[in-house]
């Protein structure tokens, strides 16, 4: 089979939408005879007639109103594909609309975010700083930043950027915790300590911990202090006001000046995953793609800095 001339079929479209073919040669900046015999070799190429011609204007046919279908369906196809390659010339510019959880905020996007904006500096920032999750579609969010083990909105697409270990953590010199003598050898001796920790709308506390050896121990808690912000957990358990579950990388400057140590190292937390997600668009806007990418560079890299320090 012949690969068919497309060129026609975009003829053929835009005549139909003008209402003549004068008026569709005009818009295509072709001569009226060229628009013409271009119609009159798109049907025979078809072997059917498409239009009826008259001096008061073009009627289609009803295989010619199928067929107009088709031809629109290519056009508008091929305007997209224009549309990407002149945003890829565009200077990235207009406003993103950004959402990410407060520890990912405070510790990563405080320094990425100024390198971002003085490489473009035609962009704006609207950065919506939360814990819970948004809904990127009724909120218009462009590009949300989320900590978990998998993403289950078919919607959007999610770019996994960086595992997000978390580890048990306590003040080895301050308040309650410091004061307290019973050893922490075994999951289980976290009964007899305080406990802070971030909301959970189940209302079920627990951690969920694995040894190396492969043995899985669940030990519940009732938390002295909840709060959906990771700074003030952190803030807290240095001052010795409990045990808390926390992202090492949140926890890396306490680490290194003493004010925090890890508890039961030979037990693990679940691993979550940061996600970079955005809805599904053809043709994203200049200075979201371009956002996309210097997260998708510099977040794992940032992440990957603190995981080392642990």
């Amino acid at each position: 089979m012949a690969i068919p001339d497309l060129t026609n079929y975009l003829i053929f479209a835009r005549v139909v939408a003008a209402g003549s073919i004068s008026a569709g040669a005009r818009e295509l900046n072709m001569p009226k005879s060229t628009v013409s015999r271009r119609l009159t070799e798109l049907e025979e190429e078809q072997g059917v007639r498409l239009l009826h011609r008259s001096t008061r204007g073009l009627k289609l046919t009803d295989i010619g109103q199928a067929f107009l279908v088709h031809c629109e369906t290519l056009v508008a196809a091929a305007e997209a594909a224009q549309q990407v390659t002149q945003m890829v010339q565009e200077t990235p510019r207009g406003e993103i609309h950004v959402s990410s959880p407060y520890a990912i905020s405070q510790s990563m996007l405080v320094t990425l975010l100024p390198e971002f904006m003085a490489l473009y500096p035609e962009v704006r920032i609207n950065l919506m700083v939360t814990n819970r999750p948004v809904n990127l579609i009724d909120e218009g969010i462009d590009v949300a930043l989320r900590v978990r083990p998998y993403i289950e909105d078919s919607s959007l697409i999610a770019r996994p950027l960086a595992d997000s270990p978390g580890t048990l953590y306590r003040s080895p010199t301050r308040g309650e915790v410091a004061r307290i003598e019973k050893p922490l050898q075994h999951p289980l001796d976290l009964v007899h300590y305080p406990h802070l920790s971030l909301h959970y709308t189940s209302g079920r506390y627990r951690y969920d911990l694995t040894s190396k050896s492969g043995e899985k121990l669940t030990v519940s808690f009732r938390p002295r202090l909840i709060t959906d912000d990771m700074i003030v957990l952190r803030e807290a358990a240095i001052e010795g006001l409990g045990i808390v579950s926390l992202p090492n990388y949140l926890c890396e400057q306490a680490i290194q000046e003493g004010l925090l140590e890890p508890v039961l190292p030979d037990w693990a937390l679940p691993v979550g995953i940061m996600h970079m997600v955005y809805p599904y668009r053809r043709g994203l806007l200049p200075a979201v793609r371009v956002f996309i990418d210097f997260l998708a560079e510099r977040l794992p890299a940032t992440a990957q800095r603190s995981l080392n320090t642990i």
